[in-house]
């Protein structure tokens, strides 16, 4: 590989990193967002349903780059509570550039984040999205999501919910800006599911378009073990989507 392209490939990861990490953070579950899609236009902020305030989840998480022929995979426990959030890693294998600059760049990003009270800024609610076109297809509902402002914390895209609009399901779109000049085109998925009642992220898969780098991919599980400091129960781990643990 050319000097000047090993020199600045972190850089250019890094920036891929920063971008896929904003929707990672487990700690934003806003309560809009999961109301009926047919009620979008007049949601605000307010209690819907029980908030998640804590949790206690185990992480794998899996970056690679097809360009450059690396790959990682990592696992933490991660916790969220009154005192921000914090992680322990368990295992890690693969690239040590992957590892060290990826994988637990997104977990260090995401601590950040909520340190500095951003979370707010990339919630579903009318504050920083307009709702549009209430569509129905293939089982699902959809409701597109407009940002009311670029932003790396905001998606372009839609919210897909169950057929009788009662569960959010995934978010899925684009960044609306990109998180520097080394990255376009991110694109993210973010699975959903209700447990004891709560909703939650449970998986999110991310791809991003790395000038001379090509394309980067980072893939997110999340396996609850508490939920607002109640144990998770059986019942609520069997109605996990095949996609949250595979």
């Amino acid at each position: 590989m050319p000097q000047h392209q090993a020199g600045t490939r972190p850089h250019r990861l890094s920036g891929w990193v920063i971008g896929a990490t904003v929707l990672l953070g487990t700690s934003v579950v806003p309560s809009a967002a999961t109301s009926s899609p047919d009620r979008l236009e007049t949601l605000s902020p307010s209690v819907r349903e029980q908030p998640l305030t804590q949790y206690r989840a185990y992480r794998r998480m899996h970056a690679r780059n097809e360009h450059f022929g690396q790959e990682a995979w990592l696992e933490a426990w991660t916790e969220l509570d009154a005192r921000g959030f914090r992680y322990t890693i368990v295992s890690e294998t693969g690239s040590e550039y992957m590892r060290n600059k990826v994988l637990k760049g997104v977990l260090k990003r995401e601590q950040e984040l909520v340190a500095g009270g951003d979370c707010r800024r990339s919630e579903l609610t009318p504050d920083n999205y307009e709702f549009q076109d209430v569509q129905q297809g293939d089982g699902e509902r959809y409701v597109t999501l407009k940002p009311k402002r670029k932003d790396v914390l905001l998606v372009d895209g839609r919210m897909v919910f169950s057929h009788d609009g009662s569960e959010l399901l995934r978010v899925e779109g684009r960044l609306a800006k990109n998180p520097s000049f080394w990255t376009s085109l991110v694109n993210i998925i973010r699975h959903y599911a209700r447990l004891d009642g709560v909703r939650v992220p449970v998986a999110t898969e991310s791809t991003a378009k790395v000038k001379f780098a090509g394309i980067a991919y980072l893939d997110v599980r999340y396996e609850y073990e508490t939920i607002n400091g109640r144990p998770v129960s059986v019942e609520a781990r069997r109605t996990l989507p095949a996609t949250a643990v595979r």
